[in-house]
């Protein structure tokens, strides 16, 4: 059976550490392109680097063979290599200790294992027009959730 081919571009944005923040997707199918963007009040620049993913595979309606292009070594390096031994582990690290933001990386993993998934590190703010994309997204995220956490003030 032949799936659609997707590509994803995600990236995250927070100011601070933790602090308000954004994520950006930027989906490519074909000739067509989607942005996404959402933010957080209170989060991570790691949490919105897997949120990025996770919406991006969200928006997909079917089964896909998608290729997800990620300037985040940690989202990348977690899903391929690192998140087998959580799960072993029963999400905890070589060293016992919980590994952070499990609730994301179940959501992520769960949402991965729906599609046949290539994911690539890209260097942030070079030449990839899809990262660059993405990273205005979260950027436009990041901007909402600070004018928005004025508000609370």
């Amino acid at each position: 059976m032949s799936f659609s081919k997707v590509i994803i571009y995600t990236d995250g944005a927070c100011s601070g550490n933790p602090g308000p923040g954004g994520w950006g997707v930027l989906l490519q199918f074909n000739n067509i392109s989607k942005e996404l963007y959402g933010y957080e009040l209170e989060t991570t620049n790691n949490r919105m680097e897997i949120q990025a993913a996770i919406e991006g595979l969200l928006a997909l309606k079917r089964r896909c063979q998608v290729e997800i292009h990620t300037d985040s070594k940690y989202l990348q390096l977690g899903i391929t290599e690192w998140i087998p031994g959580w799960i072993r582990n029963n999400w905890r690290k070589s060293n016992n200790k919980e590994v952070k933001n499990v609730d994301l990386w179940q959501k992520l993993y769960s949402e991965a294992s729906k599609h046949d998934i290539m994911w690539s590190w890209v260097r942030g703010h070079a030449d990839s027009i899809g990262n660059n994309i993405a990273d205005r997204l979260a950027v436009k995220g990041k901007a909402t959730a600070i004018e928005l956490s004025k508000c609370r003030s």
